[in-house]
């Protein structure tokens, strides 16, 4: 057929694009980093426990899989079930916002191209967007 090709090029995956493993790593810090010292994030902030150690692996372990790159986080909690697991927390457009934004300063501090940063905030605001549990 017209138009039709045979063989396309695999597309990276969200993984790739981050950067691996060490990169997927930077960008849970910088974005707990930010969390933590700046006030646009505090509603975001206030449903974390005192300490982000936790948190912080929680998160790492979990882009990486969800990302595209080894399963870190099913071998150590079990299964995601993301949208449970945050059922305790009200989360609302606000607190998505606010994880959104705190997630894009985060690339941005790292330095990722805008093309890459488009891509990955698609990706990030459908899985943030589903976790909405609370009316507006």
């Amino acid at each position: 057929m017209l138009g039709m090709t045979t063989s396309e090029e695999p597309q990276p995956t969200l993984y790739e694009l981050i950067g691996g493993d060490a990169l997927v790593r930077d960008l849970v810090d910088r974005f707990y980093d930010l969390m933590d010292l700046e006030p646009e994030f505090a509603v975001l902030r206030a449903m974390h426990p005192a300490s982000l150690d936790g948190s912080r692996d929680k998160l790492y372990h979990f882009l990486s899989g969800w990302s595209g790159g080894p399963d870190l986080y099913t071998p150590r909690y079990g299964n995601a079930f993301l949208r449970a697991r945050h059922l305790p927390f009200a989360i609302g457009t606000s607190a998505r916002d606010q994880w959104l934004m705190c997630m894009v300063l985060a690339m941005q501090g790292l330095g990722f191209e805008e093309e890459k940063q488009d891509i990955l905030l698609n990706a990030f605001f459908r899985t943030a967007d589903w976790m909405r549990n609370k009316p507006d």
